[in-house]
């Protein structure tokens, strides 16, 4: 009996140590930034070699596409977690941040300058490619849009207009690429 309740107050710790929500670090956060600049910069460099690559090229894109979205995903329950930040820190991540905008918004322009190609049966032999980049489009738009938010919640207020600004931007990147994939 003296075991069984053992066991019982064990397994009731072990419990309530995985329902207790973990607060994280402002390391978990510049190590999600960077995963994320690292899959920008790849999804930027597929799109710059397309359509030369061809039908790999296109999976290539989608992947990139999908694994980045998968990122911000995982990412934003780390930001939710994660205190008001410190001046210091604030701006450490707006500034890794910045870094990754012109290559995000490149690769934004780099879809919307693409489409062509992508509904060019010379360069791609298959159809149904355009809606499958609009919906990766529209899945990387909308996490980002939940990923923002509480990001930009946890600056301080002396940087958020800095960390809209740039939301805005994507956002208008992000715009102009679902456009030209909603068009026919």
């Amino acid at each position: 009996m003296v075991q069984f309740i053992r066991l019982l107050f064990s397994l009731s710790l072990v419990a309530a140590s995985f329902a207790t929500p973990m607060k994280r670090t402002v390391a978990q956060i510049e190590a999600d930034i960077a995963s994320i600049s690292s899959q920008v910069t790849t999804l930027d460099n597929d799109l710059r070699g397309f359509p030369a690559s061809g039908l790999v090229g296109t999976l290539g894109i989608h992947t990139a596409t999908t694994t980045l979205a998968n990122t911000f995903n995982t990412s934003i329950s780390h930001v939710q977690a994660t205190p008001n930040l410190s001046e210091a820190d604030g701006t450490t991540i707006l500034n890794l941040v910045l870094a990754i905008e012109p290559i995000l918004l490149d690769a934004l322009s780099r879809f919307t300058a693409n489409k062509a190609s992508f509904v060019n049966t010379e360069v791609l032999p298959i159809g149904g490619i355009v809606p499958l980049i609009l919906q990766d489009l529209v899945n990387l738009n909308t996490v980002t849009n939940l990923w923002c938010p509480p990001m930009i919640e946890i600056t301080p207020a002396d940087l958020q207009a800095s960390a809209t600004a740039i939301h805005t931007a994507i956002n208008n990147g992000f715009a102009t690429a679902i456009a030209a994939y909603s068009s026919s």
